[in-house]
């Protein structure tokens, strides 16, 4: 099997490289200087050339308020640039595993959504990678969407790495305790990857850490397991001007990932102390 990732550098891209690799398959992954996904003729051209099996395209803006205040530019990537990876990926024949967000959803429920709710996207964010999404199954005949949620790990820009950075020059820190999610380590994120693209079975995956939590809650369990003494203050999101929408609650069923036979992941609390202790 030889695969191609997307977005090689960034949080998730990195993560699964890092795991083909260690897992001695064929990999080929390039970065966003390498393969611009809004370039048509390139993603064609570099496609061709390599001839992969599978494509798992991970390179996305993921920037959430920036996408606000340019919106051509997350459509641009989000939306065409999936286009353009699933047109290719379907001319050679090739699986395209497509990864997506909870912001698909509005945040609404008070339950968590699974692979068959209807989509709602509330930001432009959300929007374009819904549209990334309709793009992928109206192209391609042999497709994985793999939504997630609230990604941390050891490469790029992440809330568990923002908190203690902040925790260092504060011994204050307020976080948000009414917006709810999945925290999902990359590790563990690109070992179920792997699994599923060996397969054909094939459709809408939610794949998260098992649980969900609060920011807050979240906060509090990574300075617990570092044992920092920082005072955490949970305080309501309202109390931050913003102008940009946020699911209130963003927790993914992972329904599909038990039904196909295959392990869920661990637990959130499990994997960030695993990632803590690296």
């Amino acid at each position: 099997m030889k695969v191609l990732v997307t977005g090689a550098k960034g949080q998730l891209g990195f993560e699964i490289v890092k795991m083909l690799n260690k897992k001695k398959v064929q990999t080929i992954g390039l970065n966003r200087l390498e393969l611009d996904v809004t370039n048509r003729k390139k993603v064609e051209e570099l496609l061709w050339k390599h001839m992969p099996d599978v494509v798992i395209h991970s390179a996305a803006y993921t920037n959430v308020a920036l996408a606000e205040k340019e919106p051509e530019k997350a459509y641009q990537v989000n939306s065409l640039g999936a286009k353009n990876v699933a047109k290719a990926s379907e001319s050679i024949g090739a699986s395209l595993c497509y990864i997506s967000t909870d912001y698909v959803f509005d945040g609404m429920s008070k339950s968590p959504y699974t692979e068959t709710d209807l989509p709602n996207p509330q930001n432009i964010y959300g929007m374009s990678k819904y549209l990334g999404e309709k793009n992928v199954q109206a192209l391609c005949s042999k497709y994985f969407i793999v939504r997630t949620s609230w990604l941390y790990g050891s490469n790029g820009n992440n809330f568990v790495r923002k908190i203690i950075e902040k925790a260092e020059s504060s011994n204050e820190i307020e976080v948000v305790n009414d917006q709810f999610g999945s925290p999902t380590y990359t590790r563990d994120l690109a070992i179920f990857l792997l699994e599923l693209i060996k397969t054909g079975k094939f459709g809408i995956y939610h794949a998260t850490n098992s649980g969900s939590c609060s920011w807050f809650e979240f906060a509090s369990e990574i300075f617990r397991e570092l044992n920092h003494p920082v005072v955490i203050k949970a305080v309501n999101s309202d109390r931050y001007i913003s102008h940009v929408y946020r699911p209130k609650n963003s927790v993914l069923d992972n329904s599909a990932i038990i039904k196909n036979g295959f392990n869920v992941l661990p637990s959130w609390r499990e994997a960030l102390k695993d990632f803590l202790t690296i």
